[in-house]
């Protein structure tokens, strides 16, 4: 049950307290950390931290020059909290060099991340046993809770009588390379809130992910296991899951405290810009428009592969989901977009056979170059590769997932990858896409993307059953089969 909670990305914070560095502890200064969602971390020091670049090349002699110094780790003690700020940028000072009255010195300080309750040393220090992960979504992924709600109706019809009750779920778990990913629930009581016109009866769960190491890990390795986490879940549901929090626990050397009973579990809370930053009260997203969930591919078969394909197809992912992300507003960008996750994708799953056999190009090639004079067979000889065409890579990733699902949402393969083949060409070489409709453009970039997602959710294991229904079911993959019969089926004439 909950105790006390994260603190959610979407709300601000503020801490005030003493701010020092760790090389130099003794110099403490007084200031306000504060959160806001929309600007990031910064820091308000009453007193200041020395951010000129010196040298001292002589006895009594001080030189300052140009650039100003940033700090990798600032250290701070507010509201009965350790907290460690790091990526640490002075934005502004105000110093009282030579003013008539003295008054303290201000400097404003900014950060990428923060550490709400340890010190340590860097983003690089291995002091933590497990990461805690909520994502938006994540219930709706999960297909589960602890909550179950009955409603009264005898003889079929309701008499106004129901119950809401909690029911423990047992935790999921999978294993990769060591590390144990954990799928549970955290709950609250059942709460009665007092109203002058009523009374409202809450109770509330959270799905969320702990993933710990069989060695300590870094803020950085945890600031990973989260981005695994959110793009999985944005793969799954087709939007940009925003992060809602992360939460670590550090690791303890001794399970024994001097007083001789267990030591209690410390957590550190942190605050950073993720990608896409979460609204924890926001609605969840409508179940058909999720491509799968635990029940179809289950928790224990999905993180193992999801982990090897994040690694293996990365940057295919990275592209595909960046349209999610953080969409271009021109369409050109999101075509050389979409096409670039296709060619990425087929290279990650090795599936570069040549077009000609090596053993007849090598000489096929050599031939050519004779008869190209000397002085320009380096530049020729560059260009006579036997690599599979754009084209020939989109054929081959249309073969990949379930014939019957890739037909619905692309029913002219080879249209489609004629004319996806043609804009980008014309785009690169040409800088312009003078032989295609806006709205073609657009729904070469939606098929194409649309069919890198698809095989992706082949490569997790997807059943073929659930690929026909998700390309059947799901409006925005409903609307870009229509988009391919309307702009990428054969006509009779082919521009």
């Amino acid at each position: 049950m909950m105790g006390s909670d994260p603190l959610n990305l979407d709300a601000s914070g503020e801490w005030a307290g003493l701010w020092w560095l760790p090389e130099d502890p003794g110099y403490q200064v007084p200031g306000v950390l504060r959160y806001e969602p929309e600007c990031g971390l910064t820091l308000s020091l009453i007193g200041a931290f020395e951010d000129r670049v010196t040298t001292t090349p002589a006895p009594g002699v001080l030189m300052v020059h140009e650039g100003r110094r940033t700090w990798g780790v600032i250290h701070g003690a507010a509201d009965q909290r350790e907290i460690s700020l790091f990526g640490c940028l002075p934005s502004g000072s105000q110093r009282t060099f030579g003013a008539r009255v003295k008054t303290p010195d201000k400097q404003t300080v900014l950060a990428t991340t923060a550490l709400i309750g340890a010190h340590v040393g860097g983003e690089d220090e291995a002091a933590f046993s497990t990461t805690e992960v909520s994502v938006e979504d994540l219930g709706r992924w999960a297909a589960s809770s602890v909550l179950e709600g009955f409603l009264g109706a005898p003889g079929g019809r309701p008499d106004g009588s129901g119950t809401i009750s909690v029911k423990p779920v047992e935790a999921q778990s999978a294993e990769v390379d060591g590390t144990e990913f954990v799928l549970t629930h955290r709950h609250t009581l059942p709460f009665f809130d007092q109203r002058r016109g009523g009374t409202v009866g809450r109770m509330s769960d959270t799905a969320y992910m702990q993933i710990t190491r069989r060695e300590a890990s870094s803020l950085n390795d945890a600031i990973g296991y989260a981005r695994l986490i959110q793009d999985l879940i944005s793969l799954a549901t087709h939007r940009a899951a925003g992060m809602i929090w992360v939460r670590l626990k550090l690791a303890l050397d001794d399970a024994v405290s001097e007083s001789g009973g267990p030591r209690l579990e410390r957590n550190a809370d942190v605050l950073y810009s993720p990608p896409v930053v979460g609204k924890h009260d926001a609605k969840a997203v409508a179940h058909h428009r999720v491509f799968f969930t635990c029940e179809a591919l289950p928790f224990e078969e999905i993180i193992p592969r999801w982990c090897g394909m994040h690694e293996r197809l990365q940057p295919a992912t990275n592209m595909v989901l960046g349209l999610r992300y953080a969409p271009a507003r021109y369409v050109e960008n999101n075509l050389l977009m979409a096409v670039g996750a296709a060619e990425v994708l087929h290279r990650g799953f090795d599936m570069d056979e040549p077009p000609i056999p090596p053993e007849d190009f090598k000489p096929m090639r050599e031939a050519m170059l004779a008869q190209v004079p000397e002085e320009h067979r380096k530049r020729i000889r560059g260009s006579l590769r036997n690599d599979p065409t754009l084209r020939d890579r989109l054929y081959a990733l249309a073969a990949r997932p379930d014939q019957e699902a890739l037909s619905t949402l692309v029913p002219d393969v080879d249209r489609w990858a004629r004319r996806t083949t043609r804009a980008r060409n014309d785009l690169a070489h040409e800088g312009r896409t003078s032989n295609h409709e806006f709205e073609e453009l657009i729904a070469i970039v939606d098929v194409t993307t649309a069919v890198v997602i698809l095989n992706l959710l082949n490569e997790l294991g997807l059943p073929a059953e659930r690929q026909r229904e998700v390309v059947r079911d799901h409006p925005q993959l409903r609307a870009t089969a229509r988009s391919a019969r309307d702009w990428l089926s054969t006509s009779e004439v082919d521009s």
